[in-house]
């Protein structure tokens, strides 16, 4: 499994959940462990240790998930430019919040 594997479970999981996406972190990383666990399989670490294994791809490639998310929603941001009146960026505010919540009880995904 690689980076480009992971992004695109997300975008499948984004296509699916829309902007709903981000309580659906701890079973996209279930999912890509299984993935990343059938692939090692094929060709296992010397010393046979899936969990570490799975360990260092997720720390390598879960921050670069993030990035991406960020960056994805910066763009979107960014194309509504000036027509986004207060009551949107009121909405938007308050999206953030409830993920920064969500994020912050689901410690699974850490």
């Amino acid at each position: 499994m690689k980076f480009e594997d992971l992004k695109n479970l997300y975008l499948g999981r984004k296509k699916q959940y829309g902007i709903e996406t981000y309580k659906q972190m701890s079973e996209l990383l279930k999912e890509a462990k299984e993935i990343h666990k059938r692939d090692w399989l094929k060709n296992p670490t010397p010393n046979g240790d899936h969990e570490q294994s799975w360990r260092a791809f997720k720390g390598k490639n879960l921050e670069k998930l993030v990035q991406y998310i960020i960056t994805d929603w910066v763009h979107r941001i960014e194309v509504l430019g000036n027509s986004i009146v207060p009551q949107v960026a009121y909405q938007i505010l308050q999206a953030i919040v409830n993920i920064e919540k969500e994020c912050s009880n689901d410690r699974s995904i850490v």
